[in-house]
């Protein structure tokens, strides 16, 4: 089975190609799992930060953000003396603060769900890469979007986090085309 040229052979990187990544999400703690995870990776690898996955869910109360968005200094001090995470403290403090700036948005347009979608009109934006060279690492989309959600004062949402947040959550399908999932994402 011929899968994109970026999953190795570890199982958890397969599982998460196969099962998770390109799949629409339509549900806001899974928006906000994302936006966490995908400006923790920043800088490096996602299968670092997958492996860390199940550490991030424990410790960030399952992605709760209306718990995150209440953190105080001393659960920035748990999180940044536990190694099942990555250490770093303005990736940290971002997502307390993103946590707040995401409920604003669901205030705003009734769900972050409904906000992101916007930008697409509810479609899934599919992509015809031959390779994984082909695959950019922002496009004006992202860049967009990254604009904007940085002047509702979201933090460490650059456009190329932003880009890879897109392609997790389903908004952008860049499955390759020699992929067997770039068939199936697009029925």
């Amino acid at each position: 089975m011929k899968r994109c040229d970026w999953v190795t052979e570890d199982p958890l990187y397969i599982k998460y190609h196969d099962e998770e990544w390109g799949v629409p999400v339509h549900d806001d703690r899974v928006h906000f799992e994302f936006l966490v995870l995908e400006s923790a990776q920043a800088g490096l690898s996602w299968i670092t930060v997958l492996k860390k996955r199940e550490n991030y869910r424990l410790l960030y109360d399952n992605f709760d953000y209306e718990k995150v968005a209440l953190y105080d200094e001393n659960k920035i001090e748990e999180l940044l003396s536990n190694k099942g995470i990555i250490r770093n403290r303005r990736k940290i403090e971002s997502s307390i603060n993103n946590a707040n700036r995401f409920m604003e948005v669901q205030r705003e347009f009734g769900s972050f769900d409904n906000y992101i979608w916007s930008f697409v009109e509810n479609k899934v934006l599919i992509n015809s890469w031959a390779t994984l060279g082909d695959v950019p690492a922002s496009t004006d989309l992202s860049d967009k979007i990254s604009k904007d959600m940085k002047k509702r004062g979201f933090k460490f949402i650059g456009t190329t986090i932003i880009y890879s947040y897109l392609q997790a959550v389903g908004i952008i399908n860049d499955h390759t085309t020699d992929c067997f999932r770039y068939e199936e994402c697009m029925s």
